[in-house]
């Protein structure tokens, strides 16, 4: 019955939504949503506060036997993080798009707003799926909802690239998944999470648990399955690239979750923490100094959500580690590190693609070495984008800082136990490592993106953007300036979500971390403080004074221009010079040569690209060759060889039903 239903739904919303007038879709696909994102809301924030988890339907008999869907503080964390990111993409959706009504047809931008609303939906699914079949029909729902929307401005070779990329990865991802799910199932009559739990206790647990690892890490963008995030990121609408990265790559996360938590305290737990940890820390790295690198604002936004799923991995890997070794706190840490991080980076990385959109909308450039100066154009967007800028680098009084401070205590505590020395001592360097290059390339984006001077008149000319999509920035901006300012009750809920994987009394927990939590706050509130108290001074100070605005120092030059500023390039040429073997570089044009002591005038522009995303992607882009090639020999023009074709395959599914294989 639940398939009936959800067929029958998604008939009411394609109805729905392509009927409606074309400038007043984009309010039938919030209203659609935006009910279901409540509904769903208010039964979550329930459980969260400690309702009893709720069973949302039930199905007897299935392809993989019995299937259930329910509503337990760890799906009810999800789906707030959804719900939220939803509807915010979706009112974004308004003012982003609202130049191209005239170019698109109504069915073209009707299928745009179906597929957010259909995406929205399967996601709700897929967290609250316990397993089997229901899991896997919103999983590949989900997917095909994504590809759609990467799709709309498909008319762009690099766009249609992009998609056909991302969806064939995808289903590579999706095929793991059925062997896995097939596998629980042909041993323990279920496919359920549950039963997880008892097919490790049987089984030699790791083969499966690295099955279900790559099949979920290919969602989340795990190294090296990453390469499909920074092509699908920049190629999709901007509010498209807030709900992706933001929220859909968290479905793998919670997938890694789910199936770490089933090992329960087998010694195979502290084998699969090692791996976590080892694979949290090489995407960590690789993303975040890949992201250094480039000179694209969403390219590098794709990288950086890439550094934060290792991130989160590695804080995983920590809580496993802390888990096998009986380590309360150090567990402790990592998991709530690991929970908190997911859906901090829900609000920040939600933010950045808002303001990469503004970006995008006013100058029509997303490239770094075309912008600058939108600070004075832009005021509204350069300070919300700041705020996303320090949340994402960890730094005080905002959300990123408190979820690292965590898997920072746990890192510690473990070795400070001398339980887990040398892996937390590798962990906590690399963390540290990447904490230092996310700075680098974030006071790189800001800074070349929104201070110095205008590199184009689009530039000069620019904006700023509506009120629409400044409340629809607002609401990621409440999370973040809610679990930076009260991070006891923001880490509050998150505890009560662990209890998945600790199996310890929430109120217990949150005890453990009460003292540091309430410092973190303090300290948070006092940091405000000060820097008000600053600003009043400095308006007291100057308030009867005469202050003359003057050209800044030109370090000597007497007619300085807009080329005497960092372009991306040059601000991290020097991070480049050590990290050659990581990309693959592509450049126009030629730089300036050594021996010109008086160069001419030069125009030089380069990229830096994957070298594993290059390496992976080849082979299936050869393989699609090879198949286009052969299919097309079939094409003769023939009609009497496309009747042989038509009686062959008749005859192939005659003896097909004959031997019983279908």
């Amino acid at each position: 019955m639940l398939f009936l239903y959800t067929l029958l739904f998604l008939v009411l919303v394609v109805a729905a939504i392509f009927m409606t007038p074309l400038r007043a879709k984009v309010w039938t696909a919030l209203a659609l949503t935006g009910a279901g994102a409540l509904w769903a809301t208010v039964r979550a924030v329930g459980v969260l506060a400690g309702a009893t988890p709720q069973t949302l339907w039930t199905i007897p008999g299935t392809l993989f036997g019995g299937d259930t869907g329910s509503l337990d503080p760890l799906s009810a964390l999800f789906v707030v993080l959804i719900a939220i990111g939803s509807v915010a993409s979706i009112l974004y959706s308004r003012g982003y798009l609202a130049h191209t009504l005239a170019e698109k047809s109504p069915a073209h931008v009707s299928l745009h707003y179906t597929s957010l609303t259909v995406m929205a939906y399967a996601m709700l699914g897929v967290v609250c799926s316990d397993g089997g079949l229901s899991f896997l029909f919103f999983w590949e729902l989900m997917t095909v909802a994504s590809f759609l929307l990467i799709l709309y401005d498909a008319q762009r070779r690099e766009v249609s690239r992009a998609a056909l990329a991302y969806l064939i990865m995808m289903h590579i991802g999706f095929v793991l998944l059925v062997v896995g799910f097939v596998r629980l199932d042909a041993v323990c009559g279920s496919a359920s999470f549950d039963a997880l739990g008892t097919y490790f206790q049987t089984h030699s647990p790791l083969p499966l648990f690295v099955v279900f690892l790559a099949g979920f890490g290919m969602k989340a963008g795990l190294f090296p399955m990453h390469v499909w995030l920074p092509e699908a990121h920049p190629a999709a609408p901007s509010h498209v690239s807030a709900l992706m990265s933001g929220v859909m790559i968290k479905t793998g996360i919670y997938g890694i979750l789910r199936t770490t938590a089933a090992l329960g305290d087998l010694p195979a737990l502290r084998t699969a923490g090692a791996i976590l940890l080892a694979a949290g820390i090489v995407t960590g790295l690789w993303g975040v100094i890949l992201a250094a690198l480039q000179n694209d604002v969403k390219r590098i936004l794709a990288y950086s959500s890439i550094e934060n799923i290792g991130i989160i991995l590695l804080a995983l890997g920590v809580a496993a580690l802390g888990k096998a070794q009986g380590n309360e706190l150090v567990a402790l840490c990592g998991i709530v590190g690991a929970l908190l991080h997911t859906l901090n980076h829900s609000f920040f990385k939600s933010l950045l693609f808002f303001g990469a959109g503004n970006i995008l909308s006013q100058t029509h450039t997303t490239s770094l070495d075309q912008l600058g100066g939108l600070a004075k154009h832009m005021p509204l967007t350069a300070m919300l984008f700041l705020t996303a800028t320090a949340a994402i680098c960890a730094l005080p009084p905002l959300n990123g800082f408190i979820s690292e401070l965590l898997v920072y205590l746990g890192l510690l505590d473990g070795i400070a136990s001398g339980s887990n020395i040398l892996p937390s001592a590798a962990a906590l360097a690399s963390l540290a490592l990447i904490g230092g290059v996310a700075v680098l390339a974030f006071t790189k984006l800001y800074g070349t993106v929104f201070l110095g001077s205008p590199r184009s008149h689009e530039v000069a000319e620019s904006t700023e953007v509506d009120n629409l999509r400044l409340a629809a920035m607002a609401l990621p901006l409440a999370g973040i300036l809610f679990v930076g300012l009260f991070p006891r009750a923001a880490v509050g809920c998150v505890t009560r979500a662990a209890d998945f994987f600790l199996h310890t009394p929430s109120d217990a927990a949150g005890w453990l971390l009460s003292p540091t939590l309430a410092s973190a706050g303090r300290i948070a509130w006092l940091l405000i403080i000060v820097v008000a108290l600053l600003l009043w001074l400095r308006h007291r100070t100057l308030r009867g004074r005469n202050v003359v605005e003057g050209p800044t120092w030109g370090c000597g030059f007497t007619a300085t221009n807009i080329r005497m500023q960092y372009t991306g390039e040059s601000f991290s040429e020097g991070l480049q010079s050590i990290a050659t073997s990581l990309t693959q570089e592509s450049g126009e044009g030629s730089p300036v040569g050594k021996g010109e002591i008086f160069p001419d005038a030069h125009r030089f522009d380069i990229g830096h690209r994957d070298r594993i995303g290059r390496l992976f992607s080849a082979w299936w882009v050869e393989l699609l060759r090879l198949i286009n090639q052969r299919v097309m020999r079939l094409r003769t023009g023939k009609i009497n060889h496309y009747v042989l074709f038509a009686l062959a395959f008749l005859v192939l599914v005659f003896l097909l039903s004959i031997l019983n294989v279908i």
